[in-house]
């Protein structure tokens, strides 16, 4: 079953899916005396999140000129991590400190690749950072686990992994061994998805997921990026903001799987594919002369021809025409605006 055609989503409430007045989350919520650490301690570093996006950003059209969501502690010199489309091309970030109050943050890296964003505070949280490093990977199928919006218990559910699996979305994105959830958590972006064994972070909330166990489509449930993602890439992003290295070849559309064929949606403006003639409605029949059917054989094919900038080759049928375009693809992080160093 899909809601008003959702069948996930990066953060909006969704009509039918959502109610805007509901006071708590769905589920049971986690008790103290389950766990064997500090609950309302490791609670405490998940903190409300918003961000000012300028209306002329790449992302505001999709992803609206403000945002909200969590972010989650990482260390104690004010270094926060989230999902990077909530402050992907921000200008400004808000995170809620202790007491109501309000603290100054600003972005500092973003990697398209993980979904993945960094912030830091200006001032010194007066709340402990969680413990990153946990192993994601025994969470596995039916294992226990805590999501965790800014609330304290309240806001944290007690939930269960329901898959293991690669996640394919329509932007040009894919993570091999993503954390699906249930029940939902309507408070998904930027969510803690924490080890109810040790309370250390293990992932970091991405997608609202309309049958996430891949089984039961009447099911919601949230997918999760797993931390460990984070490791090779931190010292970059602290750096440069960005992950170092050449960039995959990024094609600018959107493309979903209907009746076994590939159908793009939708193009960004002024992107590769667009500057290049693709147009919504085309099928994508192959990549370099590779039949591809699904999202994953799209991504493969084209992220092993070459480095952003090489020229891909893309077997399109629009209409009753078979066609060859040739995209010059491009560097997704030029695209958008990247962190102000600070």
């Amino acid at each position: 079953m899909m809601i008003n055609g959702v069948k996930h989503s990066n953060g909006h409430k969704i009509e039918g899916v959502i109610r805007s007045n509901e006071p708590t989350i769905p589920g049971s919520t986690i008790e103290a005396n389950t766990v064997k650490f500090d609950l309302e301690a490791v609670l405490s570093a998940v903190r409300p999140l918003r961000s000012i996006v300028p209306a002329d950003a790449h992302s505001a059209a999709t992803l609206g000129t403000e945002r909200e969501g969590n972010a989650v502690l990482i260390d104690e010199s004010g270094l926060f991590l989230t999902i990077g489309y909530l402050v992907v091309e921000a200008t400004d970030v808000f995170i809620g400190g202790s007491d109501g109050t309000t603290i100054n943050a600003h972005p500092v890296g973003y990697d398209h690749e993980t979904g993945f964003g960094l912030i830091r505070s200006v001032e010194m949280p007066a709340f402990p950072p969680i413990k990153v490093g946990g192993d994601s990977n025994k969470l596995v199928k039916g294992s226990r686990a805590i999501v965790a919006s800014y609330g304290g218990t309240r806001s944290a559910l007690d939930a269960h992994v329901v898959d293991r699996r690669l996640f394919t979305g329509s932007w040009e994105y894919m993570v091999e061994s993503a954390i699906f959830t249930a029940p939902l958590h309507p408070s998904w972006s930027g969510a803690a998805l924490i080890d109810p064994e040790n309370g250390s972070l293990c992932g970091i909330g991405s997608l609202f997921i309309q049958g996430p166990s891949g089984e039961n489509e009447d099911e919601q449930g949230n997918m999760f990026v797993p931390v460990e993602l984070l490791s090779p890439i931190i010292d970059d992003l602290l750096k440069i903001g960005k992950r170092s290295g050449p960039a995959r070849p990024w094609l600018g559309l959107h493309a979903s799987e209907a009746l076994a064929h590939l159908v793009i949606g939708s193009t960004f403006e002024r992107g590769p594919a667009a500057n290049a003639g693709v147009q919504p409605g085309d099928i994508l029949e192959q990549v370099e002369d590779k039949p591809v059917g699904t999202l994953e054989e799209f991504y493969r094919e084209l992220w092993s021809a070459g480095e952003a900038g090489t020229s891909i080759k893309l077997g399109i049928i629009r209409g009753s025409t078979s066609m060859d375009i040739f995209v010059r693809s491009g560097d997704r992080r030029e695209y958008y605006t990247q962190p102000r160093r600070h």
